[in-house]
């Protein structure tokens, strides 16, 4: 048998043991508190990463000594530069800012987590990837990677089971595993549904350790809701793709040096040896940051999305998932107020005909979604 298939019902045979349900029951008090914590621990994280994805760590440093900032950051940065160019042609990089911010700047990190959402309310969470190819066609204007290539196949007339097959060299990167979230928030202490719904999304765009990735976090996201330890939610997560697969093997590697990794340098350092010459936004190299960030932070969410974030690559992804897990741990009363009060409600979107979402009404939305899933 393959050790890394492309098919949800040969991956489940490959997983290890794994508690597959821990939730039996549906507590709204106890998840909406986490509900919260999470999805502002996403939005935080991926906001302090935006300005500098991809920067390596000198620069990093640099801006932060210019600013007066600290470095990890333990706020958002005071000022970045090309404060008025647009990302993703709606926010300026000024408005990921400390001062500046107002509302949720856009980023596909957090496009794709409504986005889930939109496709459980259309199709229900048994939902299929064909549902969600309608879904992109309907919502997405543009994308990046292996999604940019999978939107131009759909409109090519392409089915969404074959969209990533075709002139795809960015399967495996880590554009699917920035869509775990709205799983594990729909599919809360129930990792093996989450990662289901995870592999269905993933299937569009993603092949091999693209698919795992997003069953590993969406899965961990959903076990985040019923553990004191993040890193145990990790561990749960693992239990979800193949044992014997690359990112297996390295997420247990990372677990393995985890305890000789004190900061974000000596992070950074083990991934550029072990993973010489893979690409920055790859599945791989990323989840074992992702790791790292909340090892070295553990509950401390401040410390997490810094640490996280001063690692470089994909560090707005990565924050943004370490943000998400460890945010479900503590919940809201975890997370400082300092990251999210300038929030104002208010989450800004570039999805075709849905410029902006209230952040309370999302919770709502994700709430009704989870209660329903867990009947």
């Amino acid at each position: 048998m393959e050790e890394q298939p492309n098919a949800l019902k040969e991956i489940k045979k490959l997983r290890s043991d794994g508690p597959r349900r821990l939730w039996e029951k549906f507590d709204e008090g106890v998840y909406r508190e986490k509900l919260e914590g999470a999805l502002l621990g996403r939005l935080a994280g991926c906001t302090l990463g935006a300005p500098v994805e991809l920067w390596s760590i000198q620069d990093m440093d640099s801006l932060a000594l210019e600013n007066g900032d600290s470095f990890p950051p333990t706020d958002y940065w005071s000022t970045v530069p090309d404060p008025l160019k647009l990302r993703y042609e709606f926010s300026t990089r000024e408005s990921y800012t400390r001062d500046k911010l107002n509302g949720v700047p856009v980023d596909d990190d957090i496009v794709y987590t409504l986005l889930g959402l939109l496709i459980a309310e259309s199709h229900g969470v048994n939902f299929t990837t064909d549902n969600v190819g309608e879904s992109w066609l309907r919502y997405l204007p543009y994308a990046c990677t292996a999604e940019e290539i999978t939107l131009k196949n759909l409109k090519a007339g392409h089915s969404a089971m074959t969209a990533a097959e075709i002139d795809n060299p960015y399967d495996e990167l880590i554009g699917a595993d920035i869509r775990s979230d709205p799983w594990g928030y729909m599919a809360p202490g129930w990792p093996e549904f989450a990662a289901e719904m995870a592999y269905r999304d993933a299937y569009i765009s993603h092949r091999k350790n693209g698919i795992y990735g997003e069953m590993f976090f969406s899965a961990a996201i959903s076990a985040a809701f019923t553990v004191e330890d993040p890193l145990d939610a990790l561990k749960i997560g693992l239990s979800e793709i193949p044992k014997d697969c690359e990112l297996a093997k390295a997420i247990n590697w990372a677990f393995d040096l985890a305890p000789k990794i004190t900061n974000f340098q000596e992070a950074r350092n083990a991934v550029d040896e072990k993973f010489d010459g893979m690409h920055k936004v790859h599945t791989i190299n990323n989840a074992c940051l992702t790791l790292w960030g909340i090892k070295i932070g553990g509950t401390d969410i401040t410390r997490v999305i810094g640490e996280t974030v001063a690692m470089g690559l994909d560090n707005d992804c990565t924050a943004a998932t370490a943000g998400s897990i460890v945010g479900a741990v503590v919940g809201k009363s975890g997370v400082p107020e300092h990251w999210y009060r300038n929030f104002n409600d208010t989450i800004h979107s570039y999805l075709i005909d849905r410029p902006s979402f209230s952040i309370t009404d999302i919770l709502d939305r994700f709430n009704n979604q989870a209660s329903q899933c867990l009947q």
